[in-house]
């Protein structure tokens, strides 16, 4: 059977998702503990690969599972499972899906959530949740910025060197921004996301409420599909993966 698991995680300590070889991933925690708890080897399959620090609400993973390895109800691996897990990894559910079912292909939308801090010192606590801008920033310019980018577009200006993706045309259907007290937060829904995409969008924002490129400076950029035309990219600490929905 194929078992779905919910992860949480704050990616400070970690490489990423992705096993590496030379690296501590996210997912190499969880196969180790999975093939500790099972006594068999277990690979399991992410829906989305979050770059180092990095963090996840909602990341989902799959792997199968034979029928007669696990006596007690599937539901009940979370509570099993997080007494072995490091305490900045959880597993918040576990739940058996179709054979035909995948987690990262049968994926209809990811939601990211992006948090900047706004202000003349660096809160201690936030260091590693938030990008910190001391900048002035202008907020209207951003509420009209991320309008830009609602849509099917080609992101390849979005889209840092390394990706493997055959096609950079993805469906942002939401993004916007909420502000409250110095902290801004953006989130953005997607069918898909290019490698480092977010990042690169969220940072190309701040250039313009930074006054540093304009509003019609970011069309140019979307239209002109390469990466050398956007904005650097944002630091990795303020994103958070916060939802995953699955085509029914």
């Amino acid at each position: 059977m194929k078992i779905l698991l919910n992860i949480s995680y704050d990616g400070t300590n970690y490489f990423g998702w992705q096993r590496q070889k030379n690296a501590i991933s996210v997912q190499q925690i969880v196969e180790e503990k999975l093939s500790m708890l099972f006594s068999r080897q277990i690979k399991i399959i992410g829906a989305s690969r979050t770059d180092a620090k990095v963090h996840a609400l909602a990341q989902k993973a799959m792997f199968n599972l034979d029928n007669s390895t696990f006596k007690i109800p599937i539901e009940k691996i979370p509570l099993v499972i997080n007494k072995m897990l490091p305490d900045d990894i959880v597993i918040t559910n576990a739940k058996i899906v179709d054979d035909n079912f995948h987690a990262r292909y049968d994926v209809f939308s990811k939601t990211y959530r992006y948090t900047i801090l706004n202000s003349d010192f660096l809160i201690p606590q936030y260091r590693n949740y938030c990008w910190h801008i001391k900048n002035t920033l202008d907020l209207q310019i951003i509420c009209d910025a991320v309008k830009f980018f609602i849509g099917t577009k080609d992101f390849a200006s979005f889209c840092a060197s390394g990706s493997s993706q055959k096609s950079t045309i993805r469906t942002i259907y939401d993004f916007h921004a909420d502000f409250k007290n110095k902290f801004i937060i953006f989130e953005i829904s997607a069918n898909g996301f290019l490698y480092n995409m977010v990042r690169i969008i969220i940072a190309t924002v701040i250039q313009a409420a930074e006054k540093k490129i304009t509003l019609s400076d970011i069309e140019k950029i979307i239209a002109a599909k390469k990466r050398s035309f956007a904005s650097k990219t944002a630091p990795p600490q303020g994103l958070t993966l916060t939802n995953i929905i699955y085509k029914e």
